[in-house]
């Protein structure tokens, strides 16, 4: 089967793709985290729990944004809708980017301005789950 011919577009399947590719770095974070619990990477609390939240933002929201991907192209939503529903996977890079960044000193007790990337990523995971829930109701 051509690809012209299956069910979703030729950039979404690129798109898919290419969020899958990353996958294999987020497992890698996982064996980040896995020697910061176990105490072979030193780190503060607050690192700690930015650091494992990151990791977890980053796994749930790539397979939301696969998700909402596959779901705006096999409804057929098109225009602004589908445009701001990529909010969901820029929320992917960027909200873990804010929890490992904003805390990635020596002995980080708080976090930096780099967390300004957290709030940008909750705006744009906002954005896009509602750009693609209206999207989807109207479509």
């Amino acid at each position: 089967m051509d690809l012209n011919d299956a069910f979703i577009s030729v950039a979404t399947a690129r798109t898919v793709g290419i969020v899958l590719l990353t996958v294999p770095f987020i497992a890698f974070g996982g064996t980040f985290m896995l020697r910061v619990v176990q105490g072979g990477f030193p780190a503060t609390s607050l690192q700690r729990s930015f650091f494992r939240a990151g990791h977890a933002h980053a796994g749930a929201l790539v397979i939301l944004g696969i998700v909402v991907r596959l779901a705006v192209d096999l409804a057929g939503v098109g225009g602004l809708a589908a445009t701001l529903s990529y909010g969901v996977l820029w929320a992917a890079v960027l909200m873990p980017a804010g929890f490992f960044l904003s805390v990635a000193s020596k002995d980080a007790e708080r976090p930096n301005g780099l967390i300004a990337l957290l709030w940008l990523g909750a705006a744009a995971l906002a954005v896009g789950v509602v750009a693609d829930g209206v999207g989807l109701l109207t479509a």
